[in-house]
């Protein structure tokens, strides 16, 4: 039989044919610590939004929020007990004020065909979406404490607001384990716009990929400690990008066309007192735009290395200024390719050297290179697939809910799925007592952050660890594997956990792993918690109760061609559902370690945290690059240091304090950020490796007092080359850089606006 257009039009919209899975999926999520019938994920429509374009659908938005008892809003600090996936299929919902997702909240949109959030020419509010409101004069929550939400797949509209009249698309001062992905903000294109597309004033980034700017005063006014943001594109802004403050930004893949100024990073005014640290920009190109850039920083600038900056293939058509200075042009543009350009301190290897000038851009393998750019891959959704293509967690029988075995149920469901399906990991804290085994082919999608668990004995025994997450059998099976939007973590001690062991050798279209997070404490279910691990200052003694994990993840001789985005790897420093984020110490021996002899891996805006040999170790390996990747030493130390509980196993290439701190003043047996062994061919585009803290204390940190939470934080070892840094950011180390034992680089040769910043490291 045949139908009409017309009809099978309204058959689609009847009864969801071609609509997109997510949508059609039976949603069986459970949030064990919420109560009895609270509801993970919420469709905007099934609470009154008609997304007609004429009703006014912030009632309807807004309840869908909020519905359940105990969302996080006005008052709370944070909670992960009250998750909620708020659905937006295709549409346009006209808002006449902000809505604003509770914490722990993801809104997605249908990827397929975005719905649009348009706002009402009297909209009241501060952004449509408003990601962190004020209640009252402060942030409802503490920026730097906001994690674990997502807005991806919209477009947000304020044209229908008057030009002349301040508006904001979207408000979003948060934290790691956020993203915005595949949103466009359009916005009045007149002379007299001052409309805004995004505002962030604070917060530790942070990733964001995916995002198209059109018209607008500003497309993007932004600052934040650092981010990486990969694939923006700007369209007829009079400003694209304001830097408002950072310490180290990173932009791959930017996109400025026709703008009066491409990146304004002047704030701070007159070179005295610079707010903007460090950017670092890749890959992108500028079009038909006047100034490229626009920079206050001089020879004299205050701080020292404010406003450093690196250019690395950057295409120019018609943008007759690439830099302009306080006084004139830095850098001259016109149709060309900027190959390699740079100021702030270099050290080549030795320094500090003070240039602004042209610089050989890196020779990049081509292993890590695709169209003549470094390889990057935005997050599967999987938009060609229909419901019928997923296996449920909850169906295949696990529980999910904190407390019943799931490891038999996961393991069935893993294995089901890996004949050409996906698995949907239904939200809910799923306890495992032994090792997931992830065969080659397996394809995992999380709903709103669903927790795996490696718990109880089989994870006890630091002497014989084993995987909660066995990502390929043997180290070097071939095949490939898609991860994203979930939690791995344990459940009380487990000192032999390695929460994510990655063995897969992955030809053709590398391996990935977007917005998947490791999780050691701070959180319901993990009985790390307030009541179990309450921080005791001063106190060298271990609660042996309070040790989490082995490793939180470990690539393997082997494996190699793995793309990872917005990973972050967290040892709580902080109990997340205590009313004041209460401090917490909970130990987890080591972060992330390759020791690929393979090599080939991309890290594009991760982050690694609190662990307490090493936040990020590198061993025998190659192919290397990172963007903007963040650590932080654990709070506690060095009460106790880093000695301590976890003997160096040799065959791991563990730091040995006990030898290596011969001599060297300071607390020197604290955790490194980052360690380089016998690797070679690194591109590390941005870097912030911070130390805030002596024994919970913060009086450390600061250059009033020497920046001396710790003496050594990064550490390039043996017969390691071409290791290659652009913007390494410092905070608390008192040598920003040693070589083989011997510090090259101290902060006090190269401070900047809070860290320390040399914006060019390369070895000899």
């Amino acid at each position: 039989m045949h139908f009409p257009t017309f009809i099978l039009t309204l058959l689609s919209f009847a009864v969801g044919i071609n609509a997109y899975w997510l949508e059609d999926l039976q949603h069986q999520g459970v949030a064990p610590f919420a109560g009895d019938g609270y509801t993970v994920f919420r469709n905007v429509k099934d609470y009154g939004a008609k997304g007609d374009g004429t009703t006014d659908d912030t009632a309807a938005i807004t309840a869908a929020m909020n519905a359940g008892d105990n969302r996080c809003l006005q008052g709370c600090a944070s909670t992960t007990t009250t998750p909620a996936i708020v659905y937006f299929p295709s549409g346009t919902y006209l808002i006449s004020s902000s809505i604003v997702p509770p914490y722990f909240t993801q809104m997605i949109g249908d990827p397929t065909n975005r719905p649009v959030l348009k706002a009402t020419a009297n909209f009241q509010g501060f952004g449509l979406i408003d990601g962190n409101p004020y209640y009252t004069e402060n942030l409802n929550w503490i920026s730097t404490n906001v994690f674990y939400r997502q807005v991806r797949n919209f477009v947000i509209d304020t044209t229908a607001i008057a030009p002349g009249t301040a508006a904001t698309g979207m408000h979003w001062p948060t934290s790691q384990a956020t993203s915005l992905i595949n949103v466009e903000f359009n916005m009045p294109t007149d002379a007299s716009t001052v409309h805004v597309g995004l505002f962030i004033e604070s917060g530790s980034g942070g990733f964001m990929s995916d995002l198209t700017f059109n018209g607008g005063a500003t497309g993007a006014s932004m600052g934040n400690q650092q981010y990486t943001m990969r694939n923006l594109v700007f369209n007829n802004c009079q400003t694209a990008i304001i830097q408002l403050w950072n310490w180290g930004w990173t932009y791959i893949g930017l996109k400025i066309n026709n703008c009066g100024t491409g990146i304004d990073i002047t704030a701070g005014g007159d070179g005295d007192a610079l707010n903007v640290g460090s950017v670092t920009i890749i890959d992108s190109s500028i079009t038909d735009t006047p100034i490229g850039i626009k920079t206050a920083a001089t020879g004299s600038t205050s701080p020292a290395t404010a406003g450093s900056m690196i250019l690395e293939n950057i295409a120019l058509s018609n943008v007759p200024v690439a830099v302009q200075g306080p006084s004139g042009t830095l850098l001259q543009g016109g149709s060309t390719t900027i190959t390699g350009w740079g100021t702030g301190h270099r050290y080549t290897p030795t320094g500090p050297e003070e240039f602004s000038d042209a610089i050989t851009p890196n020779a990049r393998p081509a292993a890590l290179v695709a169209d003549g750019a470094f390889y990057s891959r935005s997050k599967p959704q999987y938009e060609d697939l229909s419901a019928s293509d997923f296996v449920s967690a909850r169906s295949s029988g696990a529980k999910g809910d904190a407390s019943t075995d799931d490891t038999a149920a996961l393991q069935s469901a893993i294995n089901s799925a890996a004949n050409g399906k996906v698995l949907f990991l239904d939200y809910g804290l799923y306890k495992v007592t032994g090792t997931l085994n992830i065969p080659a082919g397996t394809k995992i999608v999380g709903e709103g952050y669903p927790v795996i668990m490696g718990a109880g004995s089989f994870f006890g025994d630091m002497s014989n660890p084993k995987p909660v997450l066995q990502v390929g059998s043997t180290s070097g099976e071939a095949g490939q594997v898609e991860f994203s939007d979930f939690v791995v973590a344990t459940q009380g001690p487990a000192p032999g956990a390695t929460l994510i062991e990655w063995n897969l050798a992955t030809s053709g279209t590398p391996s990935g792993m977007w917005d998947v997070h490791a999780r050691i404490g701070g959180f319901s279910g993990s009985d790390f918690q307030v009541a179990q691990c309450l921080k005791q200052p001063g106190s060298a003694n271990i609660d042996t109760n309070c040790i989490g994990a082995y490793m939180l993840m470990h690539v393997t001789e082997q494996a190699s061609n793995l793309y990872m985005e917005n990973t972050w790897l967290w040892t709580a420093d902080h109990d997340i559902e205590d009313s004041n984020n209460t401090q917490i110490t909970v130990y987890a021996g080591r972060g992330l370690y390759i020791e690929s002899t393979v090599g080939t891996f991309w890290l594009v805006g991760t982050a690694v945290e609190h662990n307490h040999l090493y936040n990020y170790q590198f061993a025998n390996t190659k192919n290397i690059f990172a963007s903007m990747f963040q650590t932080e030493t654990p709070y506690y130390q060095p009460t106790p240091d880093a000695i301590q509980p976890f003997p160096a196993v040799a065959a791991l290439n563990d730091p040995d304090f006990t030898t290596s701190c011969s001599g060297v003043e300071g607390n020197c047996a604290n955790s490194w950020g980052l360690r380089i062994i016998d690797s070679t061919d690194f591109y590390i585009y941005g870097a912030g490796h911070y130390s805030f803290f002596n024994n919970y204390s913060t009086t450390c940190s600061t250059v009033e007092a020497g920046e001396n939470c710790q003496s050594r934080i990064v550490s390039i070892e043996g017969s390691t080359s071409n290791v290659n840094i652009y913007a390494l950011n410092t905070i608390g180390s008192l040598s920003m850089l040693d070589k083989d034992g011997t510090s090259i680089a101290s902060w006090k040769d190269n401070v900047n606006v809070f860290p320390a910043n040399i914006i060019l490291y390369r070895t000899g």
